[in-house]
């Protein structure tokens, strides 16, 4: 790393998507440098649709929270501060932001262990035309880098989520499209979501080197390939992909760990339980409360399996014509990760396309290192 970087993470539950009381508590107490907030990740209690508005209502909220901190208008701090809000808190999940605040680190801080870092990047903004295809996977893949070097990462194998925000297609954005002679990727505008997290995901993977190469055919058509660590969320709120890279770096002065896993499909606790033991040292049932209490979050991506069955048994999520398959998803993992670490404010998002193996998806935990 060129500088070592000292990670403060703090998980702050809410009582609606602009409710920044906590946050400001801990300004208040002096835990927490806003000039130094570099990334905010938040789980809204809307319906992670197209017409979510809870996502730009939070977004919205820290742009004007953060905009006199770092001496500047609240549109630009999107440009300063990477901002992903997920909506979605179904079944026991339970609404709350997880804030990241990165500042240089004394000498007598810095270790010779792997701790975490952070890293953050943003693409140019798309054209409609442009979700969903390769334009939008090779861009992703070129802002994964720059989160890299942002973090001070060299080597792909120490990176452990990636977490993007990514665009939709709007009726407005289809329709500009049409006007100006171009296509776009579908019309249907909660379809282009899908096909945004795909493209997406697929240049997390292209960029960490999970797969060599990719083409556009591949998109939302090939399953086999997927990366392992991408994280992908769409929304309204934005017109480019924002890009969080997590990871590991040796001369980190953080006090936390992270280590990421694949759930095979939507009930496998037992590869979260396997990454407690043989990544943190922690046995999920004998030290469930230090699980509990050491644990700074859960970041997971859900699906529901597109075969219609998990464990070889029929589900209906697919089939249901009231609440969509992703919510279903959402609260059926998230009901999972709960009962693993004893907690609900977990950062668990639907819609995993590419997003690890058909029905199941990447996991990455952040941990607070018992000397602290």
């Amino acid at each position: 790393m060129s500088a070592a970087q000292k990670v403060d993470v703090f998980r702050v539950p809410c009582d609606g998507p602009a409710d920044l009381s906590g946050v400001q508590a801990l300004v208040d107490a002096r835990r927490l440098d806003p000039q130094q907030i570099i990334a905010v990740m938040g789980k809204t209690e809307g319906n992670g649709c197209v017409n979510d508005h809870t996502r730009d209502f939070a977004a919205t909220a820290w742009c004007h929270f953060l905009a006199p901190h770092l001496d500047c208008t609240a549109a630009q701090v999107h440009g300063r501060v990477a901002l992903v809000m997920s909506g979605g808190t179904e079944g026991v999940l339970s609404p709350h932001f997880t804030v990241f605040a990165r500042g240089p680190a004394g000498a007598a801080e810095v270790t010779h262990e792997k701790r975490l870092v952070v890293g953050i990047a943003h693409t140019r903004d798309f054209a409609p035309q442009e979700l969903g295809r390769m334009a939008q996977v090779e861009a992703t893949a070129e802002a994964v880098k720059a989160a890299m070097r942002d973090a001070g990462i060299d080597d792909a194998a120490d990176v452990h989520f990636v977490q993007v925000k990514c665009p939709l297609l709007t009726s407005a954005r289809i329709r500009a499209a049409q006007q100006s002679g171009a296509a776009t990727v579908t019309r249907d505008t909660y379809e282009s979501m899908g096909w945004s997290r795909g493209a997406s995901a697929l240049g997390v993977g292209l960029a960490l080197g999970e797969f060599a190469a990719v083409d556009e055919a591949a998109i939302l058509h090939d399953g086999t390939l997927y990366s392992a660590r991408a994280s992908c969320s769409a929304g309204i709120e934005l017109d480019g992909n924002v890009v969080i890279v997590l990871g590991e770096a040796a001369g980190s002065a953080s006090r936390f760990r992270i280590a990421h896993t694949v759930m095979q499909d939507a009930i496998d606790g037992n590869s979260v339980r396997r990454m407690l033991r043989e990544r943190f040292g922690l046995d999920p049932e004998a030290d469930a409360d230090l699980v509990t209490s050491r644990l700074v979050n859960l970041l997971a991506k859900a699906e529901a399996s597109p075969g219609g069955l998990v464990r070889e048994a029929r589900h209906t999520m697919l089939n249901d014509s009231d609440i969509h398959s992703t919510r279903h998803a959402r609260a059926a993992v998230g009901g999972v990760l709960a009962s693993v670490v004893g907690s609900t404010a977990l950062y668990v998002s639907g819609g995993a396309e590419h997003q690890g193996p058909p029905g199941g998806g990447p996991v990455a935990a952040i941990f607070a290192i018992p000397s602290f």
